[in-house]
């Protein structure tokens, strides 16, 4: 995992002083932005590993920045916050947060979700599964599979939370940029197709789980 690039988030430079040092302790290489309008550029001219994201920035909500990053990959999201507020935590996990931090904290043990949440979005695996966030591409077993851009989005979903159930609704929200203009059964045909290519490549394999009146989930 050294090396590996994090996106900081922060508008408080002591504070971001102090996760970049820490980050940069532990091997990783973090680029710092204090607002949101400067994280979205930064990660489409280069997506990092990991985004750790303030929820109150200067122009704009965390959440909206969750949103725009969440509308081009999966990459694993970590929220901080000065509120301990459950409705905060639901909202943020809600709309594709991974894990959420609150002020004040260890930059040590921030260090440490990174690296968990890191090894759970780690390419292959048990899963067998790789992610290739550059170039929108995965394959299962070393095999390409040839996903179309809203197959690749929602598998890049399910894979970044294994195990979770998402409904129809969040699916939407996450992979279409204009999830008004889609409908539930959207879903339903991508899914569909989705396990036929995953099929196709490893006839075994059956990792995408229907959840009736719940949504899907995807098992490593």
């Amino acid at each position: 995992m050294s090396g590996r690039a994090i996106l900081v988030v922060e508008d408080e430079p002591a504070i971001a002083d102090n996760i970049v040092y820490a980050l940069k302790t532990e091997g990783f290489s973090p680029q710092w932005c204090r607002t949101g309008a400067e994280a979205l550029e930064a990660f489409r001219a280069q997506p990092p590993a990991l985004v750790i994201l303030d929820v109150g920035l200067p122009d704009t909500s965390g959440f909206e920045v969750c949103r725009g990053i969440r509308a081009q990959a999966a990459t694993p999201i970590i929220f901080l916050t000065a509120r301990d507020s459950e409705i905060d935590k639901v909202v943020g996990l809600e709309i594709g947060g991974d894990d959420y931090v609150t002020k004040p904290f260890s930059p040590r043990e921030l260090t440490a979700r990174v690296r968990a949440r890191l090894r759970r979005h780690e390419p292959g695996g048990e899963s067998g599964f790789v992610l290739d966030e550059a170039a929108r591409e995965v394959r299962l077993d070393g095999r390409l599979l040839d996903l179309t851009r809203y197959e690749y989005r929602l598998l890049a979903i399910l894979l970044a939370q294994p195990r979770r159930v998402f409904s129809r609704e969040q699916l939407l929200e996450q992979a279409w940029s204009d999830p008004g203009a889609a409908f539930d059964r959207t879903v339903d045909t991508h899914i569909k197709t989705l396990r036929q290519k995953i099929r196709a490549v490893a006839p075994q394999r059956s990792p995408i789980r229907t959840h009736r009146g719940e949504g899907y989930s995807i098992e490593p």
